[in-house]
């Protein structure tokens, strides 16, 4: 699906995409980079057809998917440290 299909398909289901990056705990900016690569993941694009079907059958997707209890995942080893070194100990001859 392309970047712009999609996007028409979040407009049927009336959610912008900040609000459906939160809603699925995908980063938005990891969204917006598709718009750079032209498509989507059919994963993405699965949950925004769902969702643009949902609507417009009135169902609530949102308390649906709130429902999930999703987690927001986190990248392991990106970025500085969080933990404190400990300092070196100070080896000196006398």
């Amino acid at each position: 699906m392309t970047f712009i299909e999609f996007k028409k398909l979040l407009l049927e289901a009336e959610i912008t995409l900040p609000k459906f990056s939160k809603l699925i705990k995908v980063s938005e900016k990891n969204i917006q980079s598709y718009k750079k690569k032209g498509e989507v993941p059919n994963a993405i694009a699965v949950a925004a057809q769902c969702f643009a079907t949902m609507h417009a059958n009135n169902i609530d997707y949102k308390e649906i998917i709130n429902a999930l209890n999703l987690q927001t995942k986190t990248k392991k080893g990106a970025g500085f440290a969080k933990t404190k070194k400990t300092p070196k100990k100070d080896v000196t001859t006398s």
